[in-house]
């Protein structure tokens, strides 16, 4: 069996973690784009060839305005750089960046892209750069030609570059389709992984079932329903489940400490609760069944319901009980039993008036005491026999079945007594009480963690012998 192990599940192991490392792969680019938008200004900032790349799979593209905008401003750059600022062309320049910047605070291209945050920030950046309270008016006298006198183009150009035209770079524009919603080409994609895992998901599944004959492939369906969640367009964050559940499978990663110190915490609380809850609602239910007389009513075999097996239960038990004392426990406790006799027959016959009269004779005071040795030994190997021989032949089974059903009879006949009944059930119910009592005061004063914490050294102590074991 185990060169069987040895040999199979390497195989097992490797496929597992292929189908693993692909499933985290599609999980690493579902997280991606889901971030991509929110983090864009980042990538773009760090990783500009990322944002190259990723821009046409969400159909982004640079906003008109602001591409406008940047491209007229590196055309006063040269302009400057070739005629001065005085030329002509260079104011002509100037007039159009002061009509620009004025659409650009009134129209807000930011708006499509959600991006009112960082059209705040230009704003209050070229207020605080004048100063002045308007964002419109601040951008008016940064491109005029008396402001860049005043400062320098030079100087005025590096604050640009370095505050203004960053963010300017950040707006894009995506197109939207006619449901009105922006087109997403990340679809492309992951029909690529959601074709994989769809055939590897039913293949697995059919594969399960032909392996059990009591398992329907529905039914197999139903019980890996996690894995599903691979194949669904909508809410792909949702694959972490089935992602975490194969690489734990697996083993493609540890996960076994991330999950505990992840689940330590609130699976100590609710085991804890759940726990009180379980051994709570036993107590209780095992007090309604003495309230309403079902011990009784078992033992004296009026219950009703559903029967399960034998329906003589308890005659069952007796006779099993007997056996095993006869058969099992009495040969291993022979020697103790013949000294009871011994000494119980000893006590008898020396408080016997025939003991005492041939004690009190002459010549004859030490005869009792041989006798009443070698008479107490006999009778204690004769009772012996006779109890063990007793229950091996027919008539004796038959008295000692006649013993047990009228032992049961009888005490089946003592428990419809309502004052054995009533004192029984109080008593049994009183120590439920207790147990209840004293079972939720100290599930309070232990610590769930500190059990959650010993159950995992158990566990990790198992999985290290098993280890063993294979090795």
């Amino acid at each position: 069996m185990n060169n069987q192990q040895l040999t199979v599940n390497p195989k097992k192991t490797l496929w597992g973690k292929a189908i693993a490392l692909i499933a985290v792969i599609n999980l690493a680019l579902v997280l991606f784009n889901l971030s991509y938008l929110p983090f864009r200004d980042v990538y773009l900032h760090y990783t500009p060839f990322v944002v190259h790349l990723y821009d046409p799979v969400k159909d982004i593209e640079p906003h008109p305005d602001t591409e406008t905008y940047l491209d007229t401003v590196r055309q006063l750059k040269r302009q400057l750089s070739q005629a001065g600022l005085q030329s002509p062309s260079t104011q002509q320049l100037l007039n159009s960046l002061q009509a620009q910047s004025i659409a650009l605070v009134e129209e807000n291209p930011f708006l499509s892209a959600n991006k009112l945050g960082t059209f705040a920030k230009l704003k209050r950046r070229m207020q605080y750069r004048l100063p002045t309270r308007s964002a419109r008016e601040a951008f008016t006298q940064f491109w005029s030609e008396e402001y860049l006198n005043r400062v320098q183009p030079t100087t005025a150009l590096a604050f640009f570059e370095d505050k203004i035209e960053p963010l300017l770079k950040t707006n894009y524009y995506r197109a939207i389709d006619e449901n009105g919603l922006y087109i997403d080409n990340f679809w492309r994609i992951d029909i690529l992984f959601v074709i994989f895992f769809a055939l590897e998901y039913l293949g697995r599944t059919f594969w399960v079932a032909r392996k059990r004959d009591d398992l329907s492939w529905w039914d197999a369906m139903l019980r890996y329903w996690y894995d599903a969640l691979m194949l669904i367009p909508t809410w792909r964050w949702l694959r972490i489940l089935p992602v975490t559940v194969r690489i734990h499978k697996s083993g493609l990663f540890a996960l076994e400490k991330i999950l505990a110190q992840i689940t330590h915490e609130p699976t100590a609380y609710i085991s804890h609760r759940a726990s009180m809850f379980l051994i709570t609602q036993l107590l209780n239910q095992s007090q309604e069944a003495l309230d309403n007389d079902a011990i009784a009513k078992i033992l004296s075999q009026s219950s009703p319901g559903i029967t399960v097996g034998e329906e003589d239960k308890i005659n069952l038990i007796i006779d099993r009980l007997i056996g095993l004392t006869i058969y099992k426990v009495l040969p291993e406790v022979q020697p103790d039993v013949e000294a009871l006799f011994r000494h119980s027959l000893r006590g008898a016959l020396r408080e016997s008036d025939i003991y005492q009269t041939f004690k009190s004779i002459p010549g004859l005071s030490s005869l009792p005491k041989e006798a009443t040795e070698q008479l107490a030994d006999y009778l204690a190997q004769a009772t012996y026999d006779v109890l063990i021989n007793s229950y091996t032949d027919t008539e004796g089974k038959i008295i000692f079945a006649r013993l047990s059903d009228n032992f049961a009879s009888t005490l089946r006949q003592q428990l419809k007594d309502k004052a054995t009944q009533t004192e029984i059930q109080t008593l049994l119910a009183d120590l439920l009480e207790e147990w209840k009592l004293n079972y939720i005061k100290g599930s309070h004063q232990s610590n769930p963690e500190e059990t959650l914490a010993e159950a995992e050294k158990i566990r990790e102590r198992v999985n290290q012998n098993n280890h063993t074991q294979d090795l």
